[in-house]
């Protein structure tokens, strides 16, 4: 079924602002997945707060060639049947979401990423990005990493006051 003009238009508009606003879009083959699989994605990546697009890559172009930051990027890449992820607060939220779930289903493939900036990252470098811990993981390790130095202070002390006590306790019972 031909898509209207406008129905273009404002598919190319929604995608121009996700676009502009994403830190981070990756992009996929998915031939071969189902619609159950596609909802299942979908909801995978709303909870991570990942927006998951399956546009026309012409589509795209047109999109990106109407974003400043985003026009000279090569888009011979786009090709064939690609869902798109993209995320406004995470840059390597879309390519975790994407990357869990092609171990489970096959069919889904990395062709490529593109970021906030403009650079186009292949597809080693989405693998990579996909391995990295989440935002939330890494600033939880360096407060804990902070924080080590004051806990290992607190159960020194505490060790001396217990050892304290107990001599003290000796004492009286003797």
């Amino acid at each position: 079924m031909a898509i209207s003009r406008d129905k273009k238009q404002a598919l190319v508009g929604e995608m121009t602002e996700l676009l502009a606003n994403s830190k981070m879009t990756v992009f996929a083959q998915y031939q071969g997945l189902s619609v159950a699989d596609l909802q299942a994605l979908r909801a995978a990546a709303r909870d991570a707060g990942v927006v998951i697009k399956v546009i026309k890559n012409r589509l795209v172009r047109v999109a990106l060639s109407g974003n400043d930051s985003l026009k000279d990027v090569d888009t011979s890449s786009l090709k064939g049947q690609l869902v798109y992820a993209t995320s406004d607060s995470d840059e390597v939220a879309p390519a975790q979401v994407l990357d869990k779930f092609a171990k489970q289903h096959d069919a889904l493939q990395f062709v490529g990423a593109i970021s906030g900036d403009g650079a186009l990252l292949n597809v080693d470098e989405v693998k990579a990005l996909a391995g990295l811990a989440s935002k939330e993981q890494l600033i939880a390790e360096v407060v804990a990493q902070l924080l080590s130095p004051v806990n290992d202070i607190t159960n020194g002390l505490s060790g001396n006051l217990h050892a304290l006590l107990d001599g003290i306790e000796a004492k009286a019972t003797a």
